[in-house]
């Protein structure tokens, strides 16, 4: 019988969510400050970034969800890298009056050992809202290659 080897190609990866309340203000780029790690397999998420180290492809999903999104606004996400924006939104959500509306963001990029990400969130309400919580609002990333 051979014995095999288990490699852990995916990691590092992580995911983290918001469980309490952060207010983001109208018409402004700003910074989610996820409060909880569900998995951090290589404890590379910290200070609200995330420092893969290691060099290779990786995958990134990060959803928000607001309330009282009204008429022909906008929610907008992107990942930054390394302070700039980089991976945009797919959904730019031009709402109808629902009460609740998510968007979400899935982008790959390639990494050197000193790179690093965060996640930010922009809508065009007309006043402070805040971000729903727990599963609603998450960020993940992991290795491909």
């Amino acid at each position: 019988m051979a014995i095999t080897t288990l490699t852990r190609q995916n990691a590092p990866a992580f995911m983290v969510k918001l469980s309490g309340t952060q207010d983001i203000a109208d018409a402004t780029w700003t910074k989610v400050t996820f409060d909880t790690e569900v998995y951090d397999t290589d404890g590379k998420f910290a200070s609200n970034k995330f420092t893969p180290t290691v060099a290779g492809t990786y995958n990134f999903l990060f959803q928000v969800s607001i309330d009282d999104l009204g008429d022909q606004k906008r929610l907008d996400l992107q990942i930054y890298k390394n302070g700039s924006a980089q991976g945009t939104s797919l959904t730019r959500l031009r709402a109808s009056g629902a009460e609740k509306h998510s968007a979400w963001c899935n982008w790959s990029d390639v990494a050197d050992d000193d790179d690093y990400y965060e996640a930010y969130v922009y809508h065009d309400i007309g006043a402070t809202q805040e971000l729903r919580v727990d599963m609603s609002t998450i960020w993940m990333g992991y290795r491909v290659t």
